[in-house]
């Protein structure tokens, strides 16, 4: 007998994260939890213990074109490069070093050989940038392009940080700005749908944004940093976070991640978020608030974290910006805007299946 249409949940109605959910719990009931492991599905990366009080650090990132890249303005040593870091920013929010990484490549016929070397020239790039080296992986064909990275990293056991662990009064900060890599994608996708609507070149020059003038926010799209610096930072300086995240889907979605699992409530301080001039610039030519691009952007790839203010001081001013606090549960997660109103914030983000 065929289940009718209606026995199906389509997977928007629940979106990516709940589709998740689903499936640990399909795993869960399959399985037993092995000794081993610490972290499962849930965080960053998985956490599991290999002896001598050391981790292992496993993360798991796929990018698929036309869902994560659009090859006609993202060369392929930048998509190289972006698929490598975008793994490490994952190893990196568990407080850990990036060591070995495997790729699977699905490529279809329109790549050429020349291509896929320069993809993987960006990945080795990407590779001596963060000292990792990839040891195998797999290639075959496919109707559109496809890379699905694992990066292993390690650590003391002690040394690793969870998205659990904030505590009321920490503060709430992040490593760099935050939308910039949304206004890229922007100004990168007007020069696309410029170029293509062709017309007089007056009116196409007119419709195509400078990438001049945007360039830091186009490179933070195409070439997006790991900040490795940053807990190598804190290692030199004797700070190790209570939380942290990457912000890979929006600040709005990842504040969420790590209240929900620390048990407590947040406000973001929305005249505290670091907002570069040109994602002001972009924000303005294509008639969105700044805010939002901060907020929902998301693949920026910073780190959000929870600290003591006890330990704000010894680090670097100039690697984080205080952009809220850690709350009781029952305040929600919350948006003080710079008049003083506080609003819900909504846990919007890139969402695959949104």
């Amino acid at each position: 007998m065929t289940p009718s249409s209606e026995s199906f949940t389509p997977i928007n109605q629940i979106g990516e994260f709940g589709l998740i959910d689903r499936l640990r719990d399909v795993l869960a009931a399959a399985s037993d939890t092995p000794e081993a492991l610490i972290q499962g599905i849930g965080d960053d990366a998985a956490v599991y213990r290999v002896g001598d009080g050391r981790v292992h650090v496993v993360t798991t990132d796929a990018l698929v074109e036309g869902v994560h890249f659009d090859r006609t303005f993202t060369p392929m040593r930048y998509l190289g490069w972006k698929a490598v870091a975008t793994n490490v920013s994952d190893v990196v929010a568990m407080n850990a070093q990036p060591r070995y990484a495997t790729v699977a490549l699905a490529l279809p016929n329109s790549v050429s050989v020349e291509q896929a070397e320069a993809l993987y020239g960006g990945m080795a790039e990407a590779c001596q940038r963060y000292g990792l080296s990839v040891v195998g992986g797999d290639v075959t064909a496919a109707a559109r392009l496809t890379l699905s990275v694992t990066v292993i990293g390690e650590a003391e056991e002690s040394a690793v940080v969870y998205r659990r662990g904030a505590q009321v009064g920490d503060l709430l900060c992040v490593t760099g700005d935050l939308g910039s890599a949304a206004a890229g994608l922007k100004v990168l996708l007007a020069g696309k749908q410029g170029f293509e609507a062709g017309g007089d070149g007056e009116s196409e020059a007119a419709a195509q944004p400078n990438l001049t003038d945007f360039a830091y926010a186009v490179e933070r799209q195409l070439y997006p940093q790991a900040r490795l610096d940053r807990i190598r930072h804190w290692a030199e300086v004797g700070v190790r976070p209570r939380a942290l995240i990457d912000i890979s889907d929006g600040l709005a979605s990842e504040v969420h991640h790590l209240a929900n699992a620390s048990g407590h409530g947040a406000v973001i301080e929305a005249g505290l978020l670091p907002i570069h001039v040109q994602t002001f610039k972009a924000a303005e030519r294509f008639e969105e608030a700044p805010l939002s691009l901060a907020l929902y952007g998301g693949e920026d790839y910073e780190l959000l974290f929870a600290i003591p203010e006890s330990e704000k001081d010894k680090m670097d001013a100039n690697t984080f910006a205080v952009v809220g606090q850690v709350v009781e549960a029952d305040a929600g997660v919350t948006l003080r805007m710079p008049e003083g109103e506080v609003i819900p914030l909504e846990a919007r983000g890139f969402d695959h299946f949104g």
